[in-house]
């Protein structure tokens, strides 16, 4: 059985999900203590315990401590079923992270698979569904997994209501191929969307102009987004730079009380840092990559290396569990401009 203490590093919930994930790829039984010990309200919330529901219902796991509050957890793992799923988190709680808790288990199975989720698809603390589509799934298809994920709906804070489809299906070969992402490749396009749906529309206005003026964007490049039909009331303003081997999504969130030009401040911020920044991949995807590519490593017996453009704790944390679960050594290199990680067999 691995042991992990969820108090360790950046101490949230990521720790959990990368060992919900890892064991059922593995088929090795988890125990995890002290559960997310290091935020306000440890222990699992809403979000997390529909992330340990939905590893539980793919795999046909016996799980002890799958509670509201609770701060250790046993999951001992069953054989992974490719199928179709439905998971609902509640509330605003994130979709896209119990996504990732089931799909590395998912895009090792022996068919496809279709998921549908019902939660938060746009909320600060997760990737929004528009990172998973843009950022995320092209790496995966490097790897010769097709995730397509498709937005049915916006869910904000707090009221969530959201809903996406993901469709899943494995490598034909069976085995995730890994490959280098050390550069990201001549710049294609930047373009900045705005979301407000039940918000007056001068909202979206300001933000947009706003990003526009601090750098540089007009036009085609400044687009406001349609909401669905009683969606809202949220804010998002997101930043795309796409790159020849990678894109990169910022977003910021409004909230009543936060000006326009607050919001688009946060924006600009994180791009031109990215913009100045010498590694292919942001602190985000660059803690979310790190996992399919090990599992790649495994199944190839080679190693893999990404650079980025900052190592946070959480990625520290991320590359700690993976190394608890597979038989694989995460290197961490500083670099003029970034870091470089390489993942190698042990």
């Amino acid at each position: 059985m691995i042991e992990l203490d969820g108090s360790a590093g950046e101490g949230g919930g990521q720790i959990l999900r990368s060992g919900l994930a890892l064991s059922m790829c593995t088929g090795q039984p988890l125990r995890i203590t002290r559960i997310r010990a290091k935020r306000p309200k440890p222990g699992l919330m809403r979000q997390h315990l529909a992330c340990v529901q939905a590893a539980q219902t793919v795999c046909d796991a016996v799980v002890h401590g799958a509670e509201l509050g609770s701060s250790t957890l046993s999951f001992e793992p069953g054989a992974v079923r490719a199928g179709d799923y439905r998971f609902v988190v509640g509330t605003a709680g994130s979709c896209t992270l119990v996504l990732q808790t089931v799909l590395p288990a998912l895009m090792r199975a022996s068919a496809a698979s279709r998921v549908e989720l019902s939660g938060g698809t746009h909320n600060p603390m997760a990737p929004p569904v528009h990172f998973i589509q843009r950022c995320f799934a092209p790496l995966l298809a490097r790897l010769g997994v097709q995730l397509q994920l498709s937005l049915g709906r916006h869910g904000f804070y707090p009221a969530g209501g959201g809903e996406a489809v993901a469709l899943i299906t494995p490598p034909e070969e069976g085995r995730l191929q890994p490959f280098d992402l050390m550069e990201r490749g001549e710049r294609r396009e930047g373009y900045a969307e705005c979301l407000t749906p039940g918000l007056p529309r001068h909202v979206a206005s300001r933000e947009l102009q706003a990003l526009g003026a601090a750098l540089g964007w007009s036009g085609d490049q400044l687009r406001e987004l349609p909401a669905r039909q009683n969606e809202g009331p949220g804010n998002a303003l997101m930043a795309t730079l796409a790159y020849e081997q990678v894109t990169e999504l910022v977003t910021a969130f409004g909230e009543k009380g936060r000006s326009a030009d607050s919001v688009a401040a946060a924006v600009v911020a994180e791009v031109r840092a990215f913009q100045r920044s010498a590694g292919a991949v942001g602190p985000h995807l660059a803690d979310q990559w790190a996992l399919p590519l090990a599992l790649a490593v495994v199944d190839s017996g080679h190693p893999a290396r990404y650079t980025l453009t900052e190592l946070t704790e959480h990625a520290r944390s991320n590359f700690g569990v993976i190394e608890a679960f597979l038989p694989v050594a995460c290197t961490m290199d500083r670099l003029e401009g970034g870091w470089a990680v390489t993942i190698r067999p042990r």
